[in-house]
Formats: C-alpha cells, structure tokens, sequence
C-alpha cells in the first residue's frame, strides 16, 4: 500500500536557510556548513519510487517501486546494474545485508524476497506468512535474521539461510509501518498506525518497552541511531523527535517539513558533521543539525511527496524518492 495511512476512508534549486540557533558555536557550525546541490535525476521507474537504499559498503544503491519492481544502480556511474522481477504487486520497502550482498524487498503481494545483488542477480528466496501488505523490512546487523512488519499488525523474525519464519510477533492494533534492528542486534524498534511506538527483545520476542502509547498521532516511521543509543520516530504530526533509548524521553525535536499523510523515511547523516535528514510532502528533502535542531537546508526539485531518503556511507551524497507524481531518484552531492 507503500507508504499510505489508511486512515479508514524540473528546474531544481536549493535553499540554505539561516540558522535558528542562538548560540556561537552552532551559528558557527553551521555558517561552515556546506549545502548539497542537485548531481542528477535518475528515471527508469513506471510508478512511485517507495524506497532508496545505498548498500552498507557505498558501491550500489537499490531502489523499489510500485511498478512491482526494484532496480540496483552503480553508486558511482549511476547507471543501471539489473532490475529484479518477481512480485505480484508493489514493493514498500528494501534492505540491504551487512556485507551488501543481498536485497531483501517487502511487498503489496505479502512476501518479502531475498535477493543476490550480485550477478546473475537471482531470487534466492521467497518468505510468505503475512496475511496482508508486507510494509517494511531489515536485516540484523549479523544478517542472518530478517525483520518484516505488514498491514496484519504482525512482526515476523525470519531466517535468511532457510527462509523460515521463526516468529510471530502480535506486535501492534494496526498496521506496522516500520521495524528496526539495533547495532548488535538485540533490539527491535517498530512503530504503527496505532499510535504506538515499542522495543522488542530480538530473541525473545517479549515486548521490553513501550517509548510511545498515544491513539494518535499515527507512528510513520522510527529507527535506531547509529550508536544505538537513540532512536528517531516520525509522527503524522509533522515532527520527528529524536528520543533517548535507556531514559524513555526525547531529546529533540526536528520541525519544518509536512508529514501528515504518508510514512516517509528520515535518516541519519554521520559523513560530514551530524544530521537529520527527512522526505515531505511538500517535494522536498530537509536537512537538520542534529544538536541544535536548525534546519539547515531544505532540497527542492522534486515534482511529488519525497517518501525515502538514504545517505551515502562515505561521501556527502544523498539519494531521494518520489511519489507517484514524480516516479524519480534525484542525487545530491556536497561539493568539496
């Protein structure tokens, strides 16, 4: 259903924005911050863009689509490498393994499928088991488990090397619209149209904590930060608020974008500075510092909602992801 709420019924230019920040040191940073532009547009999709990915090791970037299809392009060349065909139906979501190897894709069709990203780029492995929409997806940090959450309010454990689930977890009263492992492995985030937004033992299943219990707004999206210390949660609100794992409080809380409608992605960036990078559904992408919670730059080019973002793991490059209205990726770069 990508990233939708059911809630029962190409000129490009960049703005850097002044800082909001009072005191010297983050006007400082942020006056030496500098802004990305636009490299190039990428079209090969029929349909809305879901997702974008680049791979752990920063050599490929896959993309997913409700065209059914996802493609993996060379992060470098951005040309085309393959396009992988085999769902029935749209694909929500794509996660990459630990050592960029495998693809695992989360689709309308209620299977997830693992993937070869490498050549002859096979499907190696079809998980079936969820009774609804297939929402969203993650490897664990060893590789050798598979997170899904679906429509059917259900987390699913999987196996990688033999595709069997090992669990069911009834994790949410509605669609589970993200789930993530932490940095070793141990922990699950999910968040849902619920409302809710939980921590799992990844071993156990059990339910360790609930960070946010409120009927409304909906939880979008949530995932762990890279230290795994923190965890970022998107609300319906149009907020994204950076919480505090270990206490049960949040920290921040990063505003400017509209997110009121769709489950759009957000992100860490860690290669250049610290920030918090975000879709909206007003065509742009939004860059914040992420300690002095400034907007920092806001990317515009896009012609539909921005429903995915994803940051290189070395360099200062961005890929972003259109909706139906737009059906593109566009790269940014910073310049050096």
């Amino acid at each position: 259903m990508l990233h939708l709420i059911l809630m029962l019924f190409q000129v490009s230019t960049v703005h850097i924005l002044s800082p909001m920040a009072s005191s010297g040191s983050n006007q400082q940073s942020t006056a030496a911050y500098k802004p990305y532009r636009h490299l190039k547009t990428l079209t090969a999709h029929q349909r809305a863009v879901s997702c974008v990915r680049f791979s752990n090791d920063g050599t490929l970037l896959a993309s997913a689509s409700l065209d059914k299809t996802l493609i993996i392009w060379s992060a470098s060349t951005l040309s085309i490498l393959h396009r992988l065909v085999g769902h029935s139906d749209g694909v929500s979501d794509l996660a990459w393994s630990s050592d960029s190897h495998y693809i695992c894709s989360a689709s309308d069709d209620r299977s997830l499928r693992i993937w070869d990203a490498r050549s002859p780029f096979d499907c190696l492995k079809i998980l079936k088991g969820h009774s609804d929409f297939v929402f969203c997806v993650n490897f664990n940090p060893q590789s050798n488990l598979i997170v899904s959450g679906s429509f059917d309010e259900t987390i699913r454990i999987w196996e990688v090397k033999t595709g069997k689930c090992l669990r069911v977890i009834r994790a949410h009263s509605m669609p589970v619209t993200s789930v993530h492992f932490n940095r070793d492995g141990s922990l699950i985030v999910s968040g849902s149209h619920d409302g809710s937004c939980k921590i799992w033992d990844a071993k156990e299943g059990t339910c360790l904590k609930t960070l946010i219990d409120d009927k409304d707004p909906a939880v979008s999206f949530t995932k762990f930060s890279p230290n795994g210390k923190f965890i970022l949660v998107a609300t319906l609100d149009s907020m994204l608020k950076l919480w505090n794992y270990s206490t049960g409080k949040f920290l921040k809380i990063y505003q400017g974008h509209t997110n009121r409608v769709y489950c759009i992605t957000s992100t860490f960036s860690v290669t250049s500075g610290k920030y918090i990078v975000s879709g909206s559904e007003d065509k742009c992408v939004y860059l914040w510092d992420l300690q002095s919670k400034a907007m920092i730059q806001k990317l515009e080019g896009h012609s539909d909602t921005v429903i995915s973002v994803t940051c290189h793991p070395a360099e200062n490059k961005i890929a972003s992801a259109g909706l139906d209205g737009d059906r593109t990726i566009r790269i940014w770069v910073q310049d050096p």
